[in-house]
Order: C-alpha cells, then structure tokens, then sequence
C-alpha cells in the first residue's frame, strides 16, 4: 500500500494576501461581442474572465486559524488547485464534499491529503512531467483527493470507472499508456484479472489509502503557490464509444480552466450552493458540470451513489432542504418520475414539495424529448436546463439561467464559446438562417487540444482556426429565440431515405407521444429501394401492448409519410444504454439490418 510519507507542521501566520483576488487572465473569443440589448442572443461571446494566479511569483494561502499549527504545502499555480486552496484558507463551515453516508470533508482536508498523496507519487522527484495516471476509486471524497493529487504532481489524469468490464479499463491503461494505476481499496479486486497484463505494460499498480474512513486532524494549511504552464496536459475523458473504438480526448489546464469558469459564471454558482451528484466520474458531465465547478466556487458537493430514485427522493425530502443544484441524464429523471408515480398522494405530496429547495435542474448527455420535459415539470415544477456539450470540448450551449426555456432546445452559446452552423452539402455558413440544418462547430478556450496518439483523427475535426467538427446536426429555431436545436449525429442521427434527409431525433420526439410508449431509438437500416428503412424500436409502458401496426398507424398522425418507420421492433425490457444515458444505435444498426 502506498503510504504518504507526513510533511513537517509549521507555525501557521496569516499572509495578508491570502485571500486577495486572482489576476486575471483574458481567454477571448475570436468572435464578435453579444449584444448588450440582447445578451443571451448573439452567436458568439465576449472575453471571459478566468482567475489566476500571476506567474511567475509565489502567492500564499494562510488559514485564519493562526494559533493553531498548520501545515506547509507548496502546490501548483493551476486555477483549480488555487481555488481550493482559496477556500481552505477561509476557513468556510462548510464542507467541501459530502460521502454517501454523510461523513462531511473540509476544503482544508482535501488539500492536505492531496498534498501528501501527491508528494508520495513523485517518490522524491520534482514533478511528475505530465505521466498519464489511470485511477479507479469509488464516487466519494477518494475520487476528488486523487484527482487534485495527481494534479499537484503535475500528473495526467485518466480517470476510470467501475462499470467497465476489466478489458475496457486495460484499454483505457493502454492506450492513455499510464505510468501508474491508483486503485481504491474497495475497488482493487476490479483489475485482479487484468493484472498480469498490466505487469507487462509496466504500469504501477498502487493501492491508496482509503482517505474516506481515516480519521484526521482538523490543522490548517499554509499553502505556497509555484509556477506552473497551464498549456500543459492535465486529463484525459475517452469518448464513449457509441460510434468507434473509444478516443482519448486530451484537456489541458487552461481548457479546463475556461470550462469550468465558463459554467460558474453561467449558472451563477456561489460557495452558497450545496449540489447531489447522482452521475458516473469518468465523463465530463460528473468531473467538469458537477465535481470541478462546485469545487471552483466553495460549494458543497455531496455524493450518492450507486444511483436510486427512492434514495434520491428520500434525501430530497430530508428536513434540512439544503439543496440549491441537480444536474442529471434524461434517463435519471425518468427514473425518479416512474418513482414519483408509485407513492401514496401524501408522499407525492411531500416529494414535490422538496423540489421547492433548489434554484436549478439541468438534465443533458442525452437528448431531453419535449413529452419528458413537460412531464418532469409537472412532477416537480422545474423547467429542466437542457443543454449541449461533448468530451471533446464540454460545455458549449445551453437555454439560460434566466429566460425562457424551450423544450427540444439547447439555448445559446456560454460565456467564452462561439458556434456555427456550416451546411454539409455546400460548406457554406448558415449560422444566421432559421430552420436549416448544419452542423455545429465550436471554438472556445475549452476545446480539447488533442486526441491522444491520434492526430489523423484529432485533424478531421479540429482545424488550424480552433474549429472543433462536432458532427452533430442542429438547425436555429424561427421563433425569434434563434436557439440551436439537435436534430442528431450525421453519422447515425440523420437517415437518407427515398432521396429525404430525415432527422432520428424528430422522429423520436414525435413517437413519444405515443401514450403506450415508454422510450424509443430511431436509425436507419440498408435498404434496396430506398437507400435506408426508417427503423424504430420501442419499449412499451408497463402495462401497455403496442404493436408494430399501432406504431406505424400512430406515426402517420404525427409526421409526414415518409418519416413513417419502415420497421418496428418492440423491445420487452429497457432500452440499452451506456453509462450516460446514450443508446448505441451503432449496434442496434448491427442487430437489425438485413443479413
């Protein structure tokens, strides 16, 4: 087992610049500025303002409690280990993280164990110089030690997940080729078949501790802030998969800076919010949306997990009401309506009342169908966020904080993103035209720098300008908002049948309606005639029979004969879907084409 070795105590005294404010650094569009009469309705926007640390001078963060002995750390000047260090020295009552069992972890906590795991993976070297290290630890305060652990060594992290198959994390290992693999206590048996082949890749394999259940002294910390090139990588998300061999999207320390800063601002987060995070740790919706920004801002963030409706409602309803964010995939609030229907009129009374606590839902990963929206609204009176982002470059549209929120919509561009829309047929731009279909291009401080070991592929999509390709198809709607909406992936989303270039999404949405049922995948299949079938498959509501002449017959209310599926198959079970709420309609195509 990996022990970090103790680092001295010193006599902590205040430094009157502990909390003085960052220097600012200007990560700018390259586009126009929005307008002031309309803020939310321009395309591109302005500079965004990100605090930073100034380089190449040392700054200090002297906890306030200076009687007591701290401990000395000298850490990075990467704005995400800054901000943490910001808010230990405050000295805030509140917890930075909350386990599922309810033990409550500090700001000055998180440091400090950082500090020393982070000092134990350099065994003795200055710095790590970007290696790639894979870890594997439960959703809980492990996982964010780690993660800023590996960071303060000037590691690369590549985080993991649990709900991987042994090989698909050996890939991941692999390919990201990582010098060190830090495992969890409770997780360690997860790679026991894998072991033998990470002996031969040369990967460490390192057990930490189990930070979660040691009992720790509450000293304060002096933290000394060095000089650090936040161009230099810092994490790697792979992409899901849905469409190809999984890819290692690299991010470094400035992208995440701009996204996570980009998403305060945005979504206005204050060290007043308290967030649940119900969501796996290996996307960017569960690092960067959740852990990362509350995290910036001095919020609280509080696991639960592994995922369940009853067990969310449950705390939900709990007497404190000290939850101000939700952030989830349309399948969680799906999960938690199905709930909802089971209780007695009292609890579902209570159930929605707890609701009334929080200031913002956002749901994304996945498209929200219309039918879903309305029915979360009149379960809980919340209008979800629905907003767009990827793995390649987060966040980058979204309807607003304040404003009207549009069902099958995701908004406008964040602060520090630019977008576009370029005809696939033509390449001509198409941003300003209402109802034409083009796919989306983002550029911002928050798009990746590269995949790894892939640079055929990193230059199919980003060009020399920052232009990232994000693939997917979205038209602006004509209701004067001039919001983006997604009409689907160009590889699997859109369907060119009978010379029509139809939209699996639209369909999706359309069926829905159908009172019977309960979720629904569109995609084309090979077709003689036609050039592709328009296939759909359904799973019924429990306690529905449909059938595949009832959906068709439905169908043909409801969308123009050609968009009428072709094919239905009635799907006894649920719908399979990835760790993040996304079907893989790559393999369904697989599964249903003609032999």
């Amino acid at each position: 087992m990996l022990r970090p070795r103790s680092i001295a105590l010193l006599r902590a005294r205040p430094s009157a610049a502990a909390l003085a404010p960052f220097a600012p650094l200007s990560l700018a569009s390259a586009a126009a500025p929005r307008s002031a009469a309309h803020p939310r309705r321009a395309v591109a926007c302005t500079s965004l303002s990100i605090p930073l640390l100034p380089s190449p001078s040392l700054r200090s963060f002297s906890s306030s409690r200076s009687r007591l002995s701290s401990t000395a750390i000298t850490i990075p000047s990467i704005p995400i280990l800054a901000h943490a260090a910001r808010h230990a020295a405050a000295a805030s009552p509140r917890p930075a993280l909350v386990n599922s069992d309810g033990t409550e972890f500090s700001y000055t906590r998180l440091v400090r164990d950082a500090a020393e795991l982070a000092k134990a993976l350099k065994d003795g070297k200055a710095d790590l110089h970007e290696a790639r290290v894979s870890f594997l630890c439960p959703n809980a305060y492990d996982y964010a030690v780690c993660l800023y652990a590996i960071w303060s060594a000037g590691g690369v992290a590549v985080p993991m997940t649990s709900q991987h198959p042994p090989q698909d994390m050996l890939y991941t290992i692999t390919n990201s080729q990582s010098s060190h693999v830090l495992v969890h206590p409770s997780l360690a048996a997860k790679i026991d078949p894998i072991r033998a082949d990470l002996d031969a890749t040369g990967a460490k394999v390192v057990e930490v501790p189990d930070y979660s259940s040691a009992k720790r002294d509450g000293a304060p910390v002096d933290v000394q802030m060095k000089e650090f090139d936040l161009e230099r990588n810092a994490l790697f998300i792979y992409t899901s998969g849905t469409t190809a061999r999984p890819k290692g999207a690299v991010h470094t320390h400035k992208n995440i800076s701009a996204n996570v800063a980009s998403l305060v601002e945005a979504w206005e987060w204050t060290d007043k919010d308290k967030i649940l995070h119900v969501l796996p740790l290996h996307h960017v919706h569960g690092v960067i949306n959740i852990l990362l920004s509350a995290l910036w801002s001095g919020a609280t963030c509080e696991f639960l997990h592994p995922f369940n409706p009853d067990r969310v409602w449950d705390r939900w309803m709990r007497k404190e009401r000290d939850l101000s964010l939700f952030m989830a995939v349309p399948t969680i609030y799906s999960r938690l309506a199905a709930s909802f229907a089971t209780y007695t009129p009292e609890k579902q009374s209570a159930a929605r009342a707890s609701c009334d606590q929080f200031r913002l839902m956002v749901s994304g990963s996945a498209p929200l169908p219309a039918t879903q929206f309305q029915a979360w609204k009149d379960v809980s009176g919340h209008e979800l966020l629905e907003r767009y982002g990827s793995t390649e470059f987060g966040m980058g549209l979204g309807n607003p904080l304040h404003g009207p929120r549009v069902p099958g919509t995701v908004g406008l561009p964040f602060p520090g993103v630019t977008a576009k829309l370029v005809s696939v047929e033509t390449g001509e731009d198409v941003t300003e035209q209402v109802d034409t279909p083009g796919e989306i291009y983002i550029r911002g401080g928050a798009v990746f720098k590269e995949y790894w070991n892939k640079p055929e592929a990193t230059t199919e999509v980003l060009d020399k300008d920052g232009w990232y390709r994000t693939g997917d198809i979205a038209a602006r709607t004509s209701d004067g908002l001039k919001y983006y909406k997604i009409l689907g992936r160009a590889s699997v989303d859109i369907i060119k049948a009978g010379g029509y270039k139809l939209s699996a999404l639209e369909i999706e949405r359309e069926l829905l309606d159908h009172p019977g049922i309960a979720d629904v995948a569109v995609f084309g299949i090979p077709d003689a005639d036609l050039g592709e079938r328009v296939t759909a498959v359904v799973v019924p509501r429990k306690g529905h029979t449909v059938t595949e002449d009832a959906v068709r017959e439905f169908a043909k209310g409801k969308v123009a004969k050609y968009k009428v599926p072709g094919k239905v198959v009635v799907l006894e079970g649920e719908m399979p879907r990835n760790a993040m709420g996304k079907v893989n309609k790559k393999d369904l195509i697989k599964l249903y084409s003609p032999k």
